[in-house]
């Protein structure tokens, strides 16, 4: 992408990148990172144009939401409005149950300054408006402390509610300080 992503995405320079029936019909899927290939990279700049066409940023895309879960599907819809309404296994959808882990984890890193592997690159949100990412981890933190019913066993969106407004009694400022913590408590098997 070289010096600019952004530049990069809006010239339409990913256009040289090969979708999935291509790399599939040339036995080529070039991985990136695990599960993520040079097709899902093409996924997300097509997406990533038409969000900023649509929008002028990712931040202006999610401020002009009710909520945060209103902004992950804004985005969720208009990422595959730009892949002809395609939608990717990489964006999770918050209007079914599922808890939104990596969306979740995204906004922390550019909402909240505070911590250590925290960007703070937006401007307009409060971290007091962000979900607490859930995990297996962070589940079974947060049963062990008290802080998620133990009976609830379902790691999905009404856990992430339900551990967020216990951690905002905490700190109504910022609860999802608490994540790293959560994240790495070390629990008896």
């Amino acid at each position: 992408m070289g010096a600019s992503p952004y530049a990069f995405i809006m010239e339409g320079n990913y256009k040289k990148l090969q979708d999935r029936e291509s790399a599939s019909r040339q036995g080529n899927r070039r991985c990136i990172h695990r599960t993520f290939f040079e097709s899902d990279l093409l996924y997300f700049c097509k997406g990533f144009r038409a969000c900023y066409k649509k929008y002028g940023s990712l931040e202006a895309l999610f401020a002009s939401a009710a909520d945060i879960w209103e902004g992950i599907h804004f985005f969720r819809e208009t990422m595959a409005a730009g892949n002809s309404g395609v939608y990717t296994k990489h964006i999770a959808n918050p209007s079914s149950s599922s808890a939104c882990k990596r969306i979740n984890l995204a906004l922390r890193w550019l909402v909240r300054r505070e911590g250590p592997v925290d960007l703070g690159l937006w401007e307009s949100f409060s971290p007091a408006l962000l979900f607490i990412p859930l995990d297996l981890h962070v589940g079974r933190a947060a049963r062990y402390l008290g802080i998620l019913d133990s009976t609830r066993k379902a790691n999905d969106k009404k856990a992430v509610i339900s551990i967020t407004e216990k951690l905002l009694t905490f700190c109504p400022e910022d609860p999802i300080k608490y994540d790293l913590a959560l994240f790495g408590l070390d629990l008896p098997l």
